[in-house]
């Protein structure tokens, strides 16, 4: 039972994740579009970029993703199926039912990389601002 609720909770920490690189490249555009100052901060975008990077890394390398693993190990645990291959991937074919070699998701991965990473430059992230200050200013809001 204990393996099974902490498989359930993998999921949704794995879900939560993709969620976070996902809607984090939305929000940053949306964010840019409507002038909203927080999808500038660095924390946000830091962690952002470090996600996604993170996800290309084991994509690269053929690193199945810690996550994954865990989920399998504690379904297993558990006396319960597992899926093959990557959780993503299995996310995908199960919602959309697309199923495509592993290179088409590292590809994706990729690519998405090069977006987040062009919002670096396109919308960057401030600094050194000064709460209560509209950015690039230094005159309060």
């Amino acid at each position: 039972m204990i393996y099974r609720i902490l498989a359930d909770l993998t999921v949704l920490i794995h879900f939560a994740y993709v969620s976070y690189v996902l809607f984090g490249l939305l929000m940053t555009v949306i964010g840019w579009a409507r002038k909203w100052r927080w999808i500038r901060n660095p924390w946000f975008r830091c962690i952002h970029l470090a996600m996604i990077l993170i996800v290309v890394v084991e994509a690269w390398m053929g690193i199945t993703c810690p996550l994954t693993d865990l989920e399998k190990w504690l379904r297993t645990m558990a006396g319960q199926q597992t899926y093959n291959g990557d959780f993503l991937a299995n996310w995908v074919h199960d919602a959309m039912f697309f199923n495509a070699a592993p290179w088409v998701f590292t590809l994706a991965y990729s690519l998405f990389a090069v977006a987040v990473v062009a919002t670096w430059i396109w919308i960057p992230p401030v600094w050194n601002r000064k709460i209560g200050t509209k950015i690039g200013t230094g005159h309060p809001t």
